[in-house]
């Protein structure tokens, strides 16, 4: 992972959601603060139980947050597009990472030292408050899925996890299109399975009509509905 020769520029800040409507003289002082990083694909950011603090702001490209099980199983957690941040839990408690992260595309990271990142929260209320709400955000994500691998079984789970995916993809006449289509390996550590049976799940929804291919690239919730019914009649909504 080696730091590139970016030009440390405080308008790159602006498009972080964390900074919306900073001053230019404090993304001044944040951007000449940060190390600017340009990352290639498929490389680590940090390992899970590493010791940095640093608070990664994700200037462009797209990074996942994953850990791995003691025999290997991947967990995966979440994809963080440009504009998000990550990183934030160990600068604010001081104690090693709780995940992985490692890129899926080329990216830039400005990665602030953590202890900069606590004295930014003192000194800009606005951005304390959005990261409260964004670790609210987290525990209710955490607690979801939590209750959904306790309760519901592994086709719902992926119904559930679908849903979500096409709900941030943007939903249109109800239907809702991934691009790119998530990797049948990829959901099934999101929702603790194998990808054997992630496949014949998807098989099962695309006879039904509610899923559908479009070239390699693409996959299309046809039906947006009928598949949050699905979930709906599981869970008792």
């Amino acid at each position: 992972m080696a730091s590139s020769p970016v030009v440390r520029s405080s308008l790159a800040l602006r498009r972080i959601a964390l900074f919306e409507g900073l001053g230019d003289a404090c993304l001044d002082r944040l951007a000449a603060g940060c190390d600017w990083r340009n990352m290639d694909a498929r490389k680590p950011v940090f390992t899970r139980a590493s010791a940095a603090g640093e608070v990664f702001f994700l200037v462009s490209g797209r990074v996942r947050i994953t850990t791995y099980s003691a025999h290997g199983r991947e967990v995966t957690f979440r994809d963080y597009e440009a504009g998000e941040h990550f990183g934030d839990l160990s600068a604010i408690d001081g104690q090693p990472r709780s995940a992985d992260v490692v890129t899926l595309e080329p990216t830039l990271l400005a990665c602030l030292p953590g202890p900069a990142f606590l004295e930014l929260l003192r000194n800009e209320p606005v951005v304390a408050l959005r990261t409260v709400a964004n670790l609210t955000l987290l525990v209710r994500r955490l607690t979801e899925r939590v209750i959904e691998l306790s309760t519901l079984g592994v086709q719902t789970r992926l119904h559930a996890e679908l849903l979500r995916l096409a709900h941030a993809a943007g939903v249109q006449d109800n239907t809702a299109r991934l691009d790119p289509a998530p990797a049948h390996a990829v959901l099934a550590g999101k929702i603790s399975t194998n990808r054997e049976q992630v496949t014949r799940e998807l098989g099962a929804l695309a006879r039904r009509g509610i899923l559908r291919k479009e070239g390699a690239r693409v996959l299309v919730v046809a039906d947006v509905r009928e598949l949050q019914a699905l979930v709906a009649e599981v869970r008792g909504d």
